[in-house]
C-alpha cells in the first residue's frame, strides 16, 4: 500500500505538533524543577538566617555572663554589631547583627533587649530578625515566698509557685507547683497536729498533691533581700526620700492620675493584739499603735519616669490606686537596731489591673501588716516583701473588737515573700476561725515578671531569657 504526498504531509504536521507539545512540557516542567529547586535554596538560607540570628541572642547571652551591664558589645560605641558565624567545619556560613538596649530604673539595669538579625552567606538578601529580653528573675515569678513553716487553711485557694524554704502543710487548693526546702519537718500544735508529727516536707489534704515538689534547692532568703541602704541612696538621687521626723512615720496614698499624697502621721490609736513572743514561748497581749488619728498633707509627689521609687526611714501606712509602677520602701537605714514596718491602711488597687501598665512593691525592714480596721472585703495588689518579719494580720480578739476582729473576704493579686510564718486567719480550736479573715484568695500577676516595678529583689542574679518573639517578615 502506498501513502500520498497528502498523506505524508499531514504526518509531518502532526509530528511537528506533538513535537512543539513535548517541547512545551519539557520547558515547563523544567522550569518548574528549577523553581522548586530555588524556592529550596530559598528555604533552607531563611532556616539558616533564623538559626544564625539565635545564635547571635546565645553569642550576647554568653557575653552578658562574662561582662554584665555591658551593652556596647565590647566596642564602646553604638551599634549595631556585626559578626561572621562560622562553622567549624564549614567555615563562614552567615553573620548576625545585633542591636542591645538596657532598660535602666533608678540608675539600674532591670532588662536587656537584644534584636538579631540573622543572614546566610549564600544569600545575603534573605534575613530574620529575632528579638528577646534578657532579665534576672525577680520574686515575681511566685505568689508566695516564705523563709518559715506554714499552714495554708482549707479556704484557701492559691495561684501562681508557693515555696517554703521549710515545712508546708498544705490544706488548701494550690493551682501550681508547691515546693518546700526540706524533706521532713515537725508539725505542732500551731500547725494543726496533736501531738507532734514528724511529717513529709510538704503535707496535708489538699487535693492537688500531683504538684507537690519537695526537697527542692533552698531561695536564698539573704540573696533577696533588697540592699536598703543602696536604695536609700538611689531615692535621694532620683526618687523621694522621706527622714524621720516624727514618732509615728508617714501615710501614702496612691492617686489614680499616678501621683501619691504624702502625709505626716502626728498621732495613732493603739489597739490589743495577742502576739507571740519567742523569749517566752507565749502568745502576749500587747498594745499594736496602728489606726492613725491625726496627720497634716506634706506635698503630691509625681514619680519619674525613670525612677518612681520612694524610702521612707519611719514607718508607712499605704493605701490607694496604683497608675504607673512604683516601689516603695520603710527602713531605718541609719539606726540597724530600729526596724520599721509597713500598714496596709486600706485597698490597693491597679488602674488597669488585668494590664501590664501598673505594678507596686512594698519593701518593709521588718513586717507588713493588715490592721485592726481593715476593710471587711480587702483587695490587695502588689508585691510585698516582708524582709526581717512578716506579712499577716494580728490576732484581734473577738472578745476585745466583736465588730471588727473577724473580717469577709481577703483577695490578694500579686507576691507575699514573708521571712517569718504569714497568716491573715486565726483558729482556736474547736472554733475553726476566730480572727482576721475568713475567705481568702491568692493569685500572683503574672503582668509583672518581665517588667516588675523598679528594684524588685532577684531570685537569682543570673540572667536568662524571659521573652521571645520572631519579628514579622
Amino acid at each position: 500500500m502506498q501513502y500520498s504526498r497528502h498523506n505524508r504531509g499531514y504526518i509531518t504536521i502532526l509530528v511537528l505538533v506533538f513535537a512543539g507539545v513535548f517541547v512545551v512540557i519539557i520547558s515547563a516542567l523544567t522550569g518548574y524543577i528549577f523553581a522548586q529547586n530555588k524556592l529550596q535554596f530559598a528555604k533552607e538560607n531563611r532556616d539558616k538566617a533564623l538559626h544564625i540570628a539565635e545564635a547571635g541572642l546565645n553569642y550576647y547571652k554568653w557575653r552578658l555572663s562574662h561582662f554584665e551591664n555591658d551593652l556596647q558589645d565590647g566596642t564602646g560605641g553604638p551599634g549595631p554589631y556585626v559578626h561572621t558565624y562560622y562553622d567549624p567545619e564549614g567555615g563562614d556560613i552567615g553573620t548576625f547583627s545585633l542591636d542591645v538596649d538596657g532598660n535602666e530604673q533608678c540608675g539600674s539595669i532591670r532588662s536587656i533587649d537584644i534584636t538579631s538579625t540573622g543572614a546566610s552567606a549564600a544569600d545575603p538578601t534573605l534575613t530574620r530578625t529575632v528579638s528577646a529580653t534578657y532579665a534576672r528573675p525577680s520574686v515575681s515569678e511566685y505568689a508566695y515566698i516564705i523563709n518559715s513553716n506554714v499552714w495554708a487553711g482549707s479556704d484557701r485557694v492559691i495561684t501562681g509557685r508557693y515555696h517554703s524554704n521549710y515545712g508546708i502543710r498544705m490544706d488548701g487548693t494550690n493551682q501550681s507547683l508547691v515546693t518546700s526546702a526540706i524533706s521532713s519537718w515537725t508539725c505542732t500544735s500551731s500547725f494543726g497536729c496533736s501531738p507532734d508529727q514528724v511529717q513529709n516536707g510538704i503535707f496535708g489534704a489538699g487535693p492537688n498533691s500531683n504538684e507537690w515538689d519537695f526537697p527542692v534547692p533552698q531561695v536564698d532568703f539573704a540573696g533577696i533581700s533588697s540592699d536598703l541602704s543602696d536604695m536609700k541612696t538611689r531615692a535621694q538621687s532620683y526618687g523621694l526620700y522621706l527622714a524621720s521626723t516624727s514618732p509615728y512615720g508617714y501615710h501614702l496614698t496612691f492617686k489614680n492620675n499616678g501621683t501619691v499624697d504624702v502625709f505626716r502621721v502626728d498621732n495613732v490609736s493603739s489597739t490589743n493584739a495577742w502576739i507571740y513572743n519567742p523569749s517566752s514561748g507565749q502568745y502576749e497581749e500587747t498594745a499594736v499603735y496602728d489606726t492613725i488619728t491625726s496627720e497634716a498633707f506634706l506635698q503630691t509627689y509625681t514619680p519619674s519616669v525613670s525612677c518612681a521609687l520612694v524610702l521612707a526611714e519611719d514607718r508607712l501606712w499605704l493605701d490607694g490606686v496604683v497608675s504607673g509602677k512604683i516601689t516603695v520602701a520603710a527602713a531605718d537605714v541609719a539606726d540597724p537596731n530600729n526596724e520599721v514596718d509597713i500598714i496596709l491602711n486600706g485597698n490597693i488597687d491597679y488602674v488597669n489591673p488585668t494590664g501590664s501598665t501598673d505594678g507596686l512593691t512594698a519593701i518593709a525592714e521588718r513586717s507588713i501588716l493588715i490592721p485592726l480596721n481593715s476593710p471587711d472585703n480587702m483587695t490587695l495588689s502588689g508585691i510585698f516583701i516582708a524582709q526581717n518579719g512578716k506579712f499577716g494580720r494580728e490576732f484581734f480578739s473577738t472578745v476585745t473588737y466583736p465588730a471588727n476582729a473577724k473580717r469577709n473576704s481577703l483577695t490578694m493579686r500579686g507576691t507575699i515573700v514573708s521571712n517569718n510564718r504569714e497568716g491573715t486567719k486565726w483558729t482556736c480550736p474547736p472554733d475553726p476561725w476566730c480572727s482576721g479573715y475568713g475567705t481568702r484568695v491568692n493569685s500572683y500577676d503574672s503582668t509583672q515578671e518581665i517588667n516588675p516595678p523598679p528594684l524588685t529583689p532577684y531570685t537569682s542574679q543570673d540572667y536568662k531569657f524571659v521573652l521571645w518573639r520572631e519579628e514579622a517578615l
